[in-house]
């Protein structure tokens, strides 16, 4: 399993939250809104880059044990 920083997860909240975004917008409004979600995944992907890179992990896995642990954060306890 790939070993994951906070800042790799506070990097893929940032662009799934500005996704969720996206939902509901059109014309203008969606192309901004587009354009603020396609940066904050480039940031997210760059850093996952160079965080495998600096580790020495495979990067596929570092991006799935990052996005794993932020969808499982976001689950929170059953109810």
């Amino acid at each position: 399993m790939a070993d994951t920083s906070d800042e790799l997860a506070k990097s893929e909240r940032s662009a799934e939250e500005a996704r969720a975004q996206l939902a509901g917008l059109a014309g203008e409004e969606y192309q901004a809104q587009w354009r603020s979600w396609y940066e904050a995944a480039a940031v997210f992907q760059a850093a996952v880059t160079a965080h495998a890179k600096t580790t020495g992990q495979p990067r596929h896995e570092v991006e799935q044990a990052v996005k794993k642990a932020v969808r499982h954060a976001d689950e929170g306890p059953a109810e």
